[in-house]
């Protein structure tokens, strides 16, 4: 009797742990994006350049600066782990932020901006712009996860998709 009381529930949790370590690769590849994020922000900032933030091939993050008078220094190329990438789940809406959900990652329409010396977020032409980037873990709605970022001020947030909502994360 022991043991198949043991049996059941050893299977619950097997099944159980099996969607928490999917809810937790999205938390991760959001973290990660975030972190790249700040690095992006934080550089810019104190080295007084300005900090290209590229976001390709489905799941690669590339860190730029802007050095003086000409040139460029690639500060980091960062893969995003866990099967993650930069994509829209079906039948998600936009994110409470609002700034769009038509491509997995876009700042008006493009997959890079820039961050300034003083921390604000400026497309190519230097305009303030604000972008979401969109991840999941192919054919697992529960990873599907969202950073926003407004241009004006630099501030960056994570949204976790709940199945009915966004949730600040």
């Amino acid at each position: 009797m022991v043991v198949g009381v043991m049996g059941v529930v050893s299977s619950m949790a097997i099944f159980l742990f099996g969607d928490a370590r999917a809810y937790y690769k999205g938390d991760g590849a959001m973290r990660a994006v975030i972190s790249q994020l700040n690095t992006a922000r934080e550089t810019a900032i104190a080295q007084r350049r300005n900090v290209q933030i590229s976001f390709t091939g489905g799941n690669l993050i590339t860190l730029v600066r802007q050095n003086y008078p000409t040139g460029t220094t690639t500060l980091a190329q960062i893969p995003i782990e866990g099967g993650a990438q930069f994509q829209l789940s079906p039948g998600v809406p936009d994110t409470p932020d609002a700034f769009g959900a038509s491509l997995p990652v876009s700042f008006a329409g493009e997959t890079s901006a820039f961050f300034t010396t003083d921390g604000t977020l400026i497309d190519a032409a230097g305009a303030p712009v604000n972008g979401t980037v969109f991840l999941r873990i192919p054919t697992m709605e529960k990873t599907t996860r969202a950073v926003t970022i407004l241009g004006a001020t630099g501030r960056i947030r994570g949204f976790k998709w709940s199945g009915g909502t966004w949730v600040r994360g």
